[in-house]
């Protein structure tokens, strides 16, 4: 059953059974306090032939015809006096008699009570007019003004009662239907969504009540579907993108090796051939297993498992490990490597993963610096963060290729990336290390020349949290 429809079958039976219960609770007072009213005329008028007995005894009581019904009944039940209407026997039977003449003994008052058919009715009250001689007067009037009025609001309720009853109901099925208005409205925007989300919300009413609020939900709840269902769309186009990157990087140095062992192992090559083959395989088998940790890092990166092993070390020997290996290979090109460290700074950081980040941009560094450049590391301390600081005397990163940076298999120069080594993976690699340890990282052009690469880490494995996205940066220095 529809919800409107229960609420204006409730609203009706209730209405209902609240008229029935006030009409039949009005009409017994309405009923008691006739009764009451009469009552008092009676007992005026019981008082009025009380005082007239006791000045003259029976024959001085007033009992024609005029007069309302008056009778007097000794205690054996016999009617000494009668009015002309009541001489049919005495109003009271013996049990009523001996309970007036009870009343006058424990002080209760007169005995008042109704007799007669629903179309003649008479109100009787009773009361002991001589304790001496054992005589009960009872003085009675007729209620047709009682129950007229009594009748009239019978009539009034079983009129009214039902109209009220059909209003409470149309009233309730209108108010429900005004309430439930916006709910069906959103239901039909949720059933369009359902079928073609075009990215609308749901209409929120002005009205500030539930139904507000409750819209206002749905549309956090539907921003926060469709922010996730972007992100696994994007995380997904990114798997797929990267997957479709590394097999073409795989591809190209796979192709060459074939290539290679193919021209080596034709027949009339001399050794010097066949030496030159080799090595410009194994020149390629080396790429192929950088380019194979390359990805398997990113790979346990992106995983659920662990992924750093921190411990608390002394970034400067670390810092100092990796300069000590990037000047060697410096040297080939005659490019010096200075570092600037204090002696001491503890953090915890996993070193193993830090000192692989710190080898990929100073090997990104010495690649692209001119031969007798210098390639400078420093290391700070700031309160409670580290930062690693690596600048080169080199042509710096192009304008375009600064916000894609730390992109996977991006590369400022491809050609030449590509037969230096380069797989484009260095710099993503050194972002997903440096997040890993809620950390920062950016690259930015130096206004004296050359580029420069920062990692910004907390020293304490408990400072930060998650580093979004939008806190990575990559600049140019105005």
């Amino acid at each position: 059953m529809p919800l409107r429809v229960r609420l204006a079958l409730g609203f009706a039976l209730g209405t209902a059974l609240l008229i029935g219960v006030v009409g039949l609770g009005f009409v017994l007072q309405l009923r008691t306090s006739l009764y009451a009213t009469l009552d008092v005329g009676l007992a005026s008028r019981a008082a009025t032939l009380t005082e007239q007995y006791t000045s003259g005894g029976l024959p001085a009581l007033r009992t024609t015809r005029d007069e309302e019904p008056v009778q007097v009944v000794s205690a054996d039940g016999r009617v000494v006096v009668s009015s002309t209407d009541l001489t049919g026997g005495p109003v009271l039977d013996q049990r009523a008699l001996a309970a007036v003449l009870a009343r006058r003994v424990d002080g209760a008052g007169p005995l008042g009570f109704t007799t007669g058919d629903e179309h003649e009715r008479t109100r009787f009250l009773a009361t002991v007019l001589s304790d001496r001689d054992g005589l009960v007067l009872v003085v009675g009037t007729g209620t047709d003004i009682a129950d007229a009025a009594d009748e009239h609001v019978d009539t009034g309720l079983l009129i009214l009662g039902p109209i009220a009853v059909i209003a409470a109901g149309l009233g309730a099925w209108w108010l429900s239907g005004a309430a439930l208005r916006p709910v069906e409205r959103m239901r039909r925007q949720s059933a369009g969504l359902a079928r073609h989300d075009d990215g609308t919300h749901l209409a929120v009413p002005g009205t500030r009540d539930e139904i507000a609020s409750l819209a206002a939900t749905l549309n956090e709840l539907l921003d926060r579907q469709r922010q996730a269902l972007t992100q696994e769309r994007q995380a997904l186009e990114r798997e797929r993108g990267f997957v479709a990157d590394a097999g073409h990087e795989l591809r190209t140095p796979l192709a060459t090796l074939r290539a290679e062992l193919e021209l080596a192992g034709r027949p009339g090559r001399d050794r010097d051939e066949l030496v030159e083959a080799i090595t410009s395989a194994a020149g390629e088998t080396d790429r192929l297993i950088r380019l194979a940790e390359d990805l398997l890092t990113l790979a346990r990166a992106d995983g659920s498992g662990g992924f750093l092993r921190a411990r608390t070390v002394d970034l400067a020997e670390v810092t100092a490990s990796a300069a000590r290996a990037a000047s060697a290979v410096g040297d080939r090109r005659d490019v010096d490597v200075v570092v600037d460290s204090p002696p001491h700074l503890e953090a915890d950081v996993d070193p193993d993963r830090l000192r692989q980040a710190l080898d990929n941009v100073l090997a990104n560094a010495i690649r692209h610096s001119p031969e007798h450049a210098v390639v400078t590391l420093t290391l700070t301390g700031e309160d409670d963060r580290a930062v690693f600081a690596v600048a080169d005397d080199g042509p710096g990163f192009p304008a375009d290729f600064l916000p894609h940076a730390f992109e996977r298999f991006r590369r400022a120069d491809t050609a030449r990336a590509r037969s230096d080594g380069g797989s484009g993976l260095g710099l993503a690699i050194v972002e997903t290390i440096t997040h890993a340890h809620h950390g920062r990282v950016r690259a930015a052009n130096r206004a004296e020349g050359g580029a420069l690469v920062e990692i910004d880490l907390p020293r304490s494995a408990g400072d930060g949290g998650s580093v979004p996205d939008g806190d990575r940066t990559a600049a140019v220095p105005s």
